[in-house]
């Protein structure tokens, strides 16, 4: 979906080809599969569309990737570990495969470090892949993904959707108009190409 608010359709400025991206880290509900509040079955996982295109074309620029992301359903007793890790195996197998997935099974007011928009989340992805934070780009399609990854020295990109509010668009660096856009526009910066 487009930007529910006013801001840009397409990534701008891409990121500049003296910081390479080291790797892509998502956030899952909302922005790599449809949100289904609270999901704790593997039959309801549904791709955003060009989701796969747009693992694909990271995947095969040898960027690694990871998942990021907020599950206080565990917290909330709505959910288990065990039900977030088997979502999350099929978001991966429909998905093709991401190279990390870290979550944070807290609640809101709980005050940890991991939950988005502080940048434990981050960390950790950026820790298990090896790489450094700053050398990181999270998409995601809310305020909390991109305040995460301006907490932990990476850059965010908003994908806005219907759930997105609008002065959530506004004040976004950076915005592209779907996942895809996005993920061209990263790749393209990683080249030291235009968006």
């Amino acid at each position: 979906m487009g930007p529910t608010g006013t801001g840009p359709a397409t990534l701008s400025p891409a990121p500049a080809p003296d910081t390479p991206v080291a790797a892509v880290l998502f956030d899952r509900d909302g922005t790599l599969v449809e949100d289904v509040p609270y999901n704790g079955d593997p039959d309801l996982v549904r791709p955003m569309p060009g989701a796969r295109e747009a693992l694909d074309l990271l995947r095969a620029a040898g960027v690694p990737t990871g998942v990021v992301s907020n599950q206080s359903g565990i917290g909330r007793g709505l959910l288990t570990d065990a039900d977030v890790r088997r979502v999350n195996e099929r978001a991966d197998a429909l998905l093709g495969g991401l190279d990390t997935w870290v979550y944070c099974p807290h609640l809101p007011r709980d005050g940890c470090a991991c939950r988005k928009p502080r940048p434990g989340l981050v960390l950790e992805a950026a820790r298990r892949l090896g790489v450094d934070p700053g050398d990181c780009v999270l998409i995601g399609d809310i305020a909390a993904d991109v305040l995460a990854a301006r907490a932990a020295g990476a850059r965010g990109v908003l994908v806005p959707t219907a759930a997105t509010l609008p002065e959530e668009v506004a004040a976004a660096p950076l915005t592209a108009r779907d996942l895809l856009t996005a993920v061209r526009a990263v790749l393209a910066g990683t080249r030291g190409g235009g968006s």
